[in-house]
């Protein structure tokens, strides 16, 4: 009984997969899914971010599920830090430093100024993601499709599939 729902779950996780880089989403569909993923992600959303993905897919159904998801995966908490860093640093290159702060003695008179160099800077930077990660899944998934490295990938999926299920 166990093992049954075991292979149910691996069949219909297999074919979600083929489906989402074969025949449901076209190659656009799945970039443009994982470049609004990114641009989403990667500003200072307070988690309100994954609620939008959410209803984008729900309302959407050019919207790629599995693409969408997938950005919050590369743009995980640990990485939004250095994204912050790199947001602030930017904001400062471009607006000039805050007058008066050094990083240690940052105060809450100080907040709006930095706020806006860190929101500026992030969505640069969210702008610059979103095109280069656009480029790279489109090509990916034409790759994917057109080449013999799409056919290993989806023999190998089945045949760990099936070595799974009879194991």
């Amino acid at each position: 009984m166990i093992r049954d729902r075991v292979g149910r779950y691996f069949d219909r996780c297999r074919d979600e997969l083929q489906k989402t880089l074969t025949e449901e989403h076209t190659s656009r569909e799945l970039a443009g899914s994982f470049a609004l993923g990114t641009f989403i992600t990667m500003l200072p959303t307070l988690g309100v971010g994954l609620i939008v993905f959410v209803i984008l897919a729900f309302v959407f159904d050019w919207v790629s599920k599995i693409a969408l998801f997938a950005s919050v995966v590369i743009f995980n908490p640990v990485v939004k830090w250095g994204v912050y860093v790199a947001s602030f640093t930017l904001g400062v290159v471009l607006l000039g430093p805050v007058d008066g702060v050094g990083i240690s003695d940052i105060s809450f008179n100080a907040a709006p100024e930095i706020v806006i160099r860190l929101l500026i800077g992030n969505l640069i930077l969210a702008v610059v993601a979103t095109v280069i990660s656009y480029i790279v899944i489109y090509r990916l998934t034409v790759v994917y499709g057109t080449s013999e490295v799409g056919q290993i990938i989806d023999s190998t999926v089945d045949e760990v599939v099936d070595e799974v299920l009879d194991d």
